[in-house]
């Protein structure tokens, strides 16, 4: 007789498939604890292991067990009306069987976090992330194909061009993207998703006026990303993501279809390739076509996921990576090829582990948290305020740069204006009050007023026309370009430099650095712009719109603190900057940069954003 029934030895094997489930969704949350509850008794009740993120703004969840399980999960979730209209990413796969990968994805434990953010836009904690209900436009696997074939002709999107955007780190666009002959694609080449905003900043003209079409692993990234982008404001409407990321792209099209190579995924499997997946990565020393990073090679200086085949691995074991070697990095002796770092930091579905975790959270395995990796130094050239300096600026800021000495270097340079020697009398006026030379240096301004002839008489010290002015500096607009072409043979010769710090004049000099900054491109770069006790001139020099350069502005909070440059000033100065870039630190010190607490420690959390 035939048995038509089940067959209890098949349905034990489907209960023991293992599987990997991601999804992720916005939206308010108004009971934060509870959830954590949730989460953390049915997790555990299920045997999951990995990754949840729980926020006021929503879930963002990267888990693994058994299929069933997963399923089961769920159900839970789904029942919970939070959570009506969730992507759940469901894949079958193998179990886990290295080791080294499964701890590094976060696959040997299960941690719950309460996190300010899902996923970390900026890593810089006084910056505000734009709204996510202003993300992009979603696109189903099939419509952003569609797009794709059809070179813009989808639904309402105009004819206008065509751009695709990448939004994931170096590493993971070296084994797989997006690529079709008629559509450029721009690849930011970044190490982690903090240092996109940067990218999107000093990139922003091959953006506007453009259809941007965005892509991520899972979809999550290009949320914020595109509510970014469109943060812009005019020509920056037009942004569209893929819903669901190429995960939801390669279930839908399985031989690749636009998408070549292999999808690297932040879990134990690694990367995932399609039907026909080709081999687009190679080995970073030998260039032999390779694309599996189970090795988890890593740079010794950065720590980025680096490409090494078999063969290289056995001759070597320290390594640069690409963005390292243009920053004329070495390979460091005696370095370790492998270091235990936590993936969590540049997850599509988790957050980034650099911010300080709620006191509510969980961690069923000791030791699963993020491992701190050491980042390069900065390098700040730093410019002097007038009637100046390199030296005696550098004297002035010896407190700041022994604080800042395991984040940043400081470089000095004389402005290129040299100032005629001159006094303010006192009231009687003797032989002994005129200085002398001895042990004078010279002094110098990046701008001047207008009477200024550059001509310098060394033999004598000249007594001043009328008593000095305190707002001579509101006279000084001359030289400006005097000043550029000099610091463009600085940065070609001692360059390149990460950002600027002006004080006082040297301030306004880096205002109008970072306003010229989309034109200066490739003379003179720089990410960011430190204006001490700053002050605007040549108003028609910063254009409409606000300068768009991130910037970290400090000067004193009372009227009368600062003798020299009055505070309205250098607030005024702050408005001319993009409000989402700019970082004020107001104190109570004078004239000066202040280096003591708690002052130096946001000057130092600005600085971090750029590591």
């Amino acid at each position: 007789m035939a048995d038509h029934g089940i067959n209890p030895q098949t349905e034990n094997e489907e209960e023991n498939i293992y599987g990997v489930l991601l999804y992720y969704k916005y939206t308010s949350i108004p009971d934060l604890e509870d959830l954590f509850h949730f989460y953390n008794s049915n997790c555990t009740s299920l045997s999951l292991l990995g990754r949840v993120r729980l926020s006021s703004q929503g879930v963002n969840v990267t888990v693994g067990g058994r299929l069933s399980a997963l399923e089961k999960h769920i159900e839970a979730v789904k029942s919970n009306a939070l959570f009506e209209g969730t992507d759940f990413k469901l894949a079958s796969c193998l179990e886990p069987s290295n080791d080294q990968v499964a701890k590094e994805c976060g696959f040997t434990s299960l941690s719950i976090r309460i996190v300010k953010e899902l996923v970390t836009l900026s890593s810089h904690p006084l910056l505000k992330s734009p709204e996510i209900s202003n993300a992009g436009r979603h696109l189903s696997a099939a419509e952003f194909h569609s797009v794709l074939q059809d070179a813009g002709k989808c639904q309402d999107i105009s004819d206008k061009k065509l751009i695709l955007l990448d939004a994931r780190n170096l590493y993971e666009t070296r084994i797989g993207k997006f690529d079709t002959p008629v559509v450029k694609t721009l690849d930011p080449e970044i190490r982690q998703y903090s240092d996109l905003p940067s990218w999107i900043d000093n990139n922003y003209q091959q953006l506007r006026g453009n259809n941007i079409l965005m892509y991520c692993t899972g979809g999550i990234r290009c949320e914020m990303a595109s509510a970014y982008i469109r943060s812009k404001g005019a020509g920056f409407e037009n942004v569209f993501q893929l819903y669901g990321g190429i995960q939801r792209y390669m279930e839908q099209f399985p031989d690749g279809g636009f998408f070549k190579g292999k999808n690297f995924v932040f879990d134990h499997r690694v990367s995932v390739g399609s039907s026909d997946a080709n081999t687009l990565g190679t080995c970073l020393l030998c260039g032999t076509l390779f694309d599996d990073y189970t090795s988890r090679c890593r740079c010794n200086h950065c720590r980025m996921l680096v490409l090494i085949c078999d063969s290289c691995q056995e001759r070597n074991s320290s390594f640069v990576c690409e963005l390292c070697q243009k920053d004329s990095k070495a390979v460091p002796a005696n370095s370790s090829m492998f270091t235990e770092v936590s993936e969590a930091a540049y997850d599509d579905h988790s957050l980034n582990m650099d911010q300080a975790p709620s006191s509510l959270s969980f961690l069923s395995q000791q030791g699963q948290d993020t491992v701190g990796t050491k980042s390069r130094k900065l390098r700040i050239l730093c410019l002097h305020g007038f009637r100046q300096n390199a030296s005696s600026f550098k004297g002035r800021t010896a407190s700041l740069a022994k604080k800042l000495k395991n984040i940043a270097e400081l470089v000095f340079v004389d402005a290129p204006h040299e100032l005629p020697f001159i006094y303010n009398p006192p009231q009687t006026l003797t032989h002994e009050s005129i200085p002398t030379f001895n042990h004078c240096n010279k002094k110098f301004a990046w701008l001047v007023d207008a009477n200024y002839d550059g001509k310098q008489d060394d033999a004598d010290w000249k007594m001043a026309e009328a008593p000095f002015d305190p707002l001579q500096y509101q006279q000084q607009t001359e030289g400006f370009e005097k000043s550029i072409e000099y610091l463009k043979t600085v940065f070609s010769g001692s360059g390149p430099f990460d950002g600027i710090l002006g004080f006082s004049q040297g301030g306004a000099m880096a205002a109008l650095l970072s306003a010229h900054k989309e034109k200066l491109k490739g003379e003179i770069d720089f990410q960011f712009a430190i204006l001490c006790s700053g002050f605007a001139v040549n108003i028609g020099e910063y254009g409409k719109g606000p300068i768009e350069c991130p910037s970290l502005h400090i000067f004193g909070k009372r009227e009368g603190k600062d003798r020299q440059i009055d505070c309205q000033a250098s607030r005024q100065l702050a408005c001319l900057f993009q409000d989402r870039h700019s970082v004020i630190i107001e104190h109570d010190r004078g004239h000066i940069i202040p280096t003591t607490a708690p002052y130096i420690c946001e000057i130092k959390e600005f600085l971090q954003r750029f590591r």
